[in-house]
């Protein structure tokens, strides 16, 4: 049949599954929150877990005879939804063609640093947040109070957080912290006179304060606010994060790359290079169970935040 659209079209460079899987694995270490939150299956786009809503009650009898009640449990569903994270990576074909450079320890670091802090910049504060995901983790923490202000001694602020966080009927059992904010907490002592924070002095094994894990989010991801937010306490088994391993990357030869206006802003056959593209997709969820301590959803969340006083 007649037409004018047909092509020869250059098949698709294919990167080895070895590398694919390095990457997640790499990314995973390159995001706090892939690092840190739980690990839920996610087969399909959507995911839907049970999380308790109401919890059973017990009565008092008045007597021998007297009536039992009857109680109730019930969970609502919280839906965790795959979103599509990609980016393109234009690499000159000097590159490529010079064996001595090997490209892929090149490049790797690139795509960690890309997913990680994306990953993290959404699921802390928002910035580009898809849809389907929860409000962030700062601004649900301070919508639900649990906002310390940081005063003249830091070990007082550090341990408002973790009360704040019992006092919802959570435990802390992780840290999150601003980069350089570390060398603050290294003078601090406790009523003791022992150090509260522990820097990591093994490599590969991490800091703690109050003997809970601190991590320094070193990916760009911390956001700068006013006022500062500088210490964030997190409840980590209540952050669920999904990972398709779908993860697919193309090399392409003739890929034109345009902004959002429609500007051709990159040509790979006109700049003699190729553009990889890859493609992560990944699903953030948070779990507000009620407690026993805190029945009030609204003012009830797995996280705390310290900052500077407004």
């Amino acid at each position: 049949m007649a037409g004018y659209d047909k092509q020869i079209q250059r098949a698709n460079v294919p990167i080895p599954e070895t590398v694919s899987k390095e990457i997640i694995q790499e990314a995973a270490h390159g995001s706090v929150v892939l690092n840190n939150a739980r690990k839920v299956p996610l087969s399909t786009k959507t995911m839907k877990q049970p999380v308790l809503a109401t919890l059973p009650e017990a009565y008092w009898l008045a007597g021998d005879t007297s009536l039992k009640e009857t109680t109730s449990v019930e969970w609502e569903n919280v839906v965790m939804t795959a979103e599509e994270l990609a980016v393109l990576v234009p690499v000159p074909n000097a590159l490529i063609d010079d064996t001595s450079i090997p490209i892929w320890s090149e490049i790797k670091p690139l795509l960690v640093e890309a997913i990680g802090s994306k990953v993290d910049a959404a699921a802390i504060w928002g910035d580009d947040k898809p849809t389907s995901w929860p409000t962030a983790i700062v601004e649900a923490a301070t919508a639900a109070g649990n906002k310390v202000e940081a005063g003249a001694d830091l070990t007082v602020g550090v341990a408002a957080l973790g009360q704040a966080l019992a006092e919802d009927g959570f435990a802390p059992n992780g840290f999150l912290t601003r980069p350089g904010f570390n060398w603050k907490l290294i003078g601090l002592r406790g009523d003791d006179g022992h150090p509260i924070y522990t820097p990591n002095l093994v490599p590969g094994q991490p800091s703690a304060l109050y003997g809970i894990k601190l991590d320094e989010v070193l990916n760009g991801a911390w956001k700068t606010t006013d006022p500062a937010t500088h210490l964030i306490g997190l409840d980590w088994k209540k952050f669920a994060v999904g990972i398709r391993q779908d993860i697919t990357f193309d090399l392409f030869d003739q890929m034109v790359i345009s902004d959002a206006a429609g500007k051709v802003v990159f040509n790979a056959a006109q700049q003699d290079s190729k553009v990889m593209r890859v493609v992560f997709r990944v699903g953030f969820q948070i779990a507000n169970p009620l407690t026993r301590v805190n029945p009030t959803k609204a003012n009830r969340y797995p996280a705390a935040v310290l900052t500077d006083a407004a």
